[in-house]
């Protein structure tokens, strides 16, 4: 299997929409592609302590955080026949209801697509250095735990 470079997955504030479809019209092309699969973490207006979270504040050791990306992206190639993998997160603010991270699966078939995005997820979330600062309604913060 050839190696590939360490990418920078991480973008500044809230994903946007536009983006996320013109990352979907690109695969357009790819006509050995039968299957997508997409996760969109949201940032969630969670009631906390009496207070609303409005938004989460990301930070990340960048070098590291990217390099366990890396990692996992290319044993998910080693473990799943997929076509395409593409992983986004936030950096820095990022609003309640504004989209954190994107991650974006493709293969010739759909089985494929749904074990390997699910096996994605839950690396990131167990593996990344990423830190989310929740920040209240007051600015008043807490940071949060992945779960």
């Amino acid at each position: 299997m050839q190696k590939t470079e360490v990418k920078n997955v991480f973008v500044q504030g809230a994903i946007s929409p536009e983006f996320i479809a013109n990352s979907i019209a690109k695969h357009q092309s790819k006509t050995g592609i039968g299957a997508h699969d997409i996760f969109l973490g949201q940032v969630r207006a969670d009631v906390i302590g009496g207070k609303e979270v409005r938004g989460i504040d990301y930070s990340a050791y960048e070098s590291m955080a990217n390099q366990k990306f890396h990692e996992i992206r290319e044993a998910t190639f080693g473990k799943y026949d997929l076509s395409c993998m593409h992983i986004y997160h936030s950096l820095g603010r990022v609003e309640a209801g504004e989209i954190c991270l994107f991650v974006f699966v493709s293969s010739s078939h759909r089985k494929v697509v749904f074990q390997a995005l699910e096996f994605v997820v839950e690396q990131i979330k167990a593996e990344v250095p990423v830190f989310g600062k929740e920040v209240f309604e007051d600015e008043s913060y807490q940071w949060k735990v992945n779960t």
